[in-house]
């Protein structure tokens, strides 16, 4: 008896728990259905970005409980900190969709200079990581004088094979900080001859070639210290780590090249005579942005995690115990 009553709550419980939850999801559905796509795409957008900052937060925290070697550390804090800097910037974008070509310029350009910033940084991590200090002139022994070879261009203004020593460390180091520097000038000059209305196509290829040639050099010193120096950064995983920098750029520059043949083709078009369809296709790629952020957050949870750091200061501690 005591069994059929038991069976009989639980089969009503079961029956009311259902019922509640199709009214829920009916209602949820009523509500999204009398929603217009830009505020549905606002809300996502809201909790792409909410998502992507407690990830990086979370990481963050974890670092800085595990703060064991800061000249490490440091690089990396900025690193991760480019996953919501890039989401919180494109949602800005979201909330202004109708702002002028300056001011998506200006948005543009954070994220750029930044990743000019992280550029730099990661290499200053991998020197780190093989104890390599170029301003106190620290350069281990059993590096130097390994061999390093170029390829074409770089041959135009290097030899094809150079041996490794302070002054091409010097020169690796140069190669990407001149990024730093280049990125944030063309902005600034971008920004102000669009105020002016004088930035027109030639300018505007102009400064293309120019941050094209800047990138690509800072880049190309990454992959010949990589090269190099493989065996020895394995531990610590430095290719998930690039892709964590290299893959935010290459999404947010492909979808970009993307959505322009869609418009071309007229596949994305403006459906409201107040909204142009360049402000449509700026509204959908920071829409994207603020969704691909969430998963590279999440990403750097391991390419950069803290427990290498966490499980050092562990051994110390029980070390001083001992």
């Amino acid at each position: 008896m005591c069994v059929c009553v038991c069976t009989y709550i639980l089969n009503v419980s079961i029956t009311k728990g259902y019922t509640v939850l199709q009214v829920n999801s009916g209602f949820l559905t009523r509500i999204l259905a009398t929603m217009n796509p830009a505020r549905v795409t606002f809300m996502a957008a809201t909790v792409c970005v909410m998502l992507t900052t407690h990830f990086s937060t979370q990481l963050l925290s974890e670092h800085f409980l595990s703060w064991k070697k800061p000249k490490e550390q440091k690089a990396i804090i900025i690193i991760i900190l480019m996953a919501p800097i890039y989401a919180i910037d494109s949602y800005v974008g979201l909330i202004d969709f109708q702002g002028s070509k300056a001011f998506f310029m200006f948005l543009e350009s954070v994220k750029e200079c930044y990743e000019a910033l992280v550029i730099a940084k990661f290499l200053a991590l991998l020197y780190s990581y093989l104890n390599i200090s170029i301003s106190k002139n620290i350069v281990p022994d059993e590096i130097k004088g390994r061999e390093i070879h170029h390829s074409f261009p770089m041959t135009l203004f290097q030899p094809r094979t150079t041996r490794l020593n302070h002054h091409t460390l010097k020169l690796l180091k140069d190669w990407t900080w001149q990024f730093v520097v280049i990125r944030p000038v063309c902005s600034i000059l971008m920004i102000a001859l669009q105020l002016l209305g004088l930035y027109s196509n030639w300018i505007s290829w102009t400064f293309t070639i120019i941050l094209n040639i800047s990138v690509s050099l800072a880049l190309y010193s990454l992959v010949i210290f990589y090269h190099v120096f493989a065996k020895e950064l394995a531990p610590h995983k430095p290719l998930s780590k690039f892709l964590c920098i290299k893959g935010i750029v290459f999404f947010c520059f492909w979808q970009g090249i993307v959505l322009d043949i869609l418009v071309a083709l007229g596949v994305i078009k403006s459906h409201h005579f107040w909204l142009d369809v360049e402000h449509v296709e700026e509204a959908l790629q920071n829409a994207l942005v603020c969704v691909e952020m969430v998963f590279f957050a999440a990403f750097q949870r391991y390419a950069y995690s803290a427990k290498p750091y966490r499980d050092e200061s562990s051994a110390t501690s029980d070390k001083k115990k001992e």
